[in-house]
Order: C-alpha cells, then structure tokens, then sequence
C-alpha cells in the first residue's frame, strides 16, 4: 500500500528544490533524494524547512511507496529507480507540472531546439518593460514551484525542454511557442527522431479554442508534421518568406493579430542576423496575445540585450574578435552562428557529442573556417567528420590549450567563435560553465 501523503522529490537541483518547497508549503509530506551531492545552501534550504533528504543514493523501499514523484528533467527513463518506478505503476511528473496545480496565471510556454531562451527572456523584457506583472521560470531563471509560493504572477514566462514537456500532462500553455525542430538529445530518445519531435509538440497538449499556438511556419520538420496532431488552439504563424501572422515584408515586420494590425522596420531590431528576426517575431506575437501595447513591442524589439553565452561579444584583441556560442549544444544552432559571422572564423567545438550529423555544416565550414580547435575529451568523431574540409584542425583538452592555439592562429580582421555543437559535460559543469571559462581566458588574455 502506497505512503498516501509522501510525495518523493527525486533529484535536489533547482526544480527539485522549488518542488520539495511547495509541497511542503501544501502540505504534503515531502522527502529528496538525490544520488549524487547536493550542493551546502540546498542542504540548509531543506533542512530550514524541515524536508528530510538523502544524498549519495536512491533509497527504493521508501521511493517505491510514494503517492508521487517529482522528477528533475535530467534523470533519463533508463535510471534504475524510474524503471522500477514505472513498472510499479507510481505516477512520475515533472516540477512545471506540479506547480501548473497551484498557479492560475496566464502561461506562455516557449519549446524549440533552437531560439528558445532567447525568445523567452525576450519576450519577459517585452512585458516587464511593459510593467506587467510577469515571471520568468522553466528551464531559464527560476523554479516556477519555488515562485509561486509567496506570489502567483499574472504571467508565468517558461522555457520549456523536451525534458520537462515528458512528465507534463494536464498542464495547459495559454499560448504556447513551437520555435522550430531540429535533430538534438537524440541520445534520450532512442535515436528515434520522431520520439523527439513528439515531445516537442507536447506543448499543445490540453489547449482549446481560446489558446493560442505561434510557430515556425519555414521549418520543414514542424510543417511535416502540424498535421498528425489535432491542434484546437489559435495558429499564429511567424515566416521569413511566405504570408504569416508575423512576416517580413520590404524590409519591415508586419504584425497581424485577428483585425490588428501593425509594423517595426527589421533594421531596428536589436539582436541582427536571420534567426533572431525569428525570435523577435514570436515575441512579438506573444507579447501581444498577452496583452502588451504596441508602443511596449516596438520598444523591447529594439533594446533588448540578448542572451548569456548566445553569440555574445566577449572582446577585440589585436583586432580579433572573438564570440561566446557556448549555449550552441547541437548542430542547428552552430549553422546559425556560422552563417551570422561574415569574417573568416577560427571555430572551436567539440564535447559530447549526442548523435550528431555534421553534414548540414559543410557548405559554411568549406566557405567560413579557417581552422578548427576540438575541445573535448574525444574529438576522433569531429576529426574524422572535417579532416580535408578545414585546412588547420588542432586537438585540445582544456580551454587554455584551445584559446590559446586560437589566438595563436587567427589574424587580423578574423573571429575565434565558440560554438561547439556539442553538450559540455565532458570537460565542464554546464554549457554555462564553459562559456564562462571561455570569457575568464579571452579577457585574461586582453589584460595581458
């Protein structure tokens, strides 16, 4: 007989964390597990809260009898304990879902292989900017559990991954943003592209007819596959190249909600390059479903600052430039990185590789790179894939050794672009991480 009260909060990361906080503060019994550590501030959050924990393990006898288990998003289907889980029959949600229970606020989920927290946290400024009262939570800024606790939010801004979207189920998105679909975490989903592409659509999940669903209409595997899925919701397309609801036309975006209508010249838009034209267009549309006024999109179109470790500029020295691409963890957003620089680029990738196919790169590797800096535990897969396209390839384990070997290679009026194409947790904590280390050794080197 199943604990009828417990509820087992597996994994002590920021969604665990914010999980095993509301539901205390529902009133469920409440126990974290966590197999690896847990990090000194989270152990005191817990224990201030009276959340008994366990690090270092799994304890099945006592996760085996919960009513219901909140997963982090990084624990795969095959872990022992989500296998004996599922075969017991316990229900398995993720920390979006659980909070989904206790937040009436309008919800503007955001999923996409690419473009996506850049959309999100464009779309927060849109409407922060606009002084609405807004949260940014999901897979960017905080834990939505953890939120919600002391404030429910008119409007709950979340990045949402495939991830998050598998343990979701009665979670309902008013205005959900499909931002495109490319092959990434094919390592999760049995190589099987389909089971991929599923779970992105998963966010149009419980919409009606009064919700609404902005997507990609250029990208080939979403209009491949709109169809096999009974969309209830309000289709709001975004396109570069055919008659849409957001569009680009002499050089303009041109707006069009049901009867409104309205425009901002596409050279005012603050983030340049094809893919960002994108992002400020299904921030655009969502800004305005959610009830921001025209002068407030105009504004937060044209200043907004980008994203951490997303093309950001890091400096020119010695008349180099060198680029922050860390967050490009597949193939797809390393295409958009490449085709963005125009200078020849000194281009460093490289980590673990999630079954990637390089192939879609070629045509900009033959015409952009001049060298090739592998950073990763093994790069016999990115040697192989590049040996007699790029003239210079070098192997590197660590990031002084890669900027380093960059610097030494790039001439004046060239870009070193971090932009790896891969996951990094082979040599780094995160994609973050990495990207940090590369800024630390690029202005180190500024300093000198």
């Amino acid at each position: 007989m199943n604990n009828s009260n417990e509820i087992i909060v597996l994994g002590a990361g920021e969604s665990g964390t914010g999980a095993s906080l509301l539901a205390k503060a529902k009133g469920f019994e409440v126990f974290v597990s966590d197999c690896g550590k847990i990090a000194p501030e989270v152990k005191q959050e817990l224990e201030n809260n009276n959340i008994p924990y366990e690090k270092g393990r799994h304890s099945e006898d006592r996760i085996l009898n919960a009513r219901e288990v909140i997963k982090s998003p990084g624990i795969p289907e095959t872990a022992p304990i989500i296998i004996a889980l599922r075969k017991k029959g316990i229900p398995i949600i993720s920390e979006i879902e659980f909070a989904g229970r206790y937040s009436k606020a309008v919800k503007i989920g955001i999923t996409g292989s690419n473009g996506k927290t850049t959309t999100t946290l464009w779309i927060y400024h849109i409407l922060k900017q606009a002084g609405m009262d807004v949260l940014l939570a999901g897979n960017v800024g905080t834990s939505y559990a953890k939120a919600i606790i002391e404030h429910d939010p008119k409007i709950a801004i979340i990045e949402l991954s495939s991830f998050q979207l598998d343990d979701m189920f009665n979670f309902k998105c008013d205005i959900a943003i499909l931002t495109n679909i490319t092959p990434d975490h094919l390592d999760r989903y049995n190589y099987d592209f389909q089971n991929y592409i599923n779970s992105k659509f998963r966010i149009l999940q419980n919409q009606t007819a009064n919700d609404v669903f902005i997507f990609n209409a250029d990208d080939p595997v979403i209009q491949q596959n709109i169809e096999k899925f009974n969309i209830k919701s309000q289709i709001l397309p975004f396109s570069l190249n055919q008659s849409a609801s957001a569009m680009i036309n002499n050089g303009r975006i041109i707006f069009s909600v049901n009867d409104k209508n309205f425009e901002i010249s596409a050279s005012s838009v603050s983030l340049k390059g094809r893919h960002n034209l994108y992002n400020a267009m299904s921030a655009g549309l969502a800004a305005f479903c959610a009830g921001a006024k025209e002068e407030d999109i105009f504004k937060g179109l044209s200043d907004f600052k980008g994203v951490e470790h997303r093309l950001e500029f890091v400096a020119t020295i010695n008349g180099v430039t060198y680029i922050n691409d860390s967050k490009a963890t597949n193939v797809d957003s390393t295409w958009f990185a490449l085709d963005s620089i125009t200078e020849p680029v000194i281009w460093i990738a490289g980590g673990t590789d999630k079954g990637n196919d390089y192939n879609p790169l070629f045509d900009l590797v033959k015409t952009k790179v001049k060298a090739l800096i592998c950073l990763g535990a093994d790069n016999s897969k990115l040697f192989n894939t590049f040996n007699g396209l790029i003239p210079i390839i070098k192997d590197t384990q660590s990031m002084d050794e890669a900027v380093a070997i960059a610097s030494s290679i790039a001439n004046k009026g060239e870009t070193v672009l971090l932009s790896p194409a891969c996951a990094s947790f082979d040599l780094f904590n995160n994609y973050e991480h990495r990207g940090k280390m590369f800024k630390q050794k690029v202005l180190k080197m500024k300093a000198i």
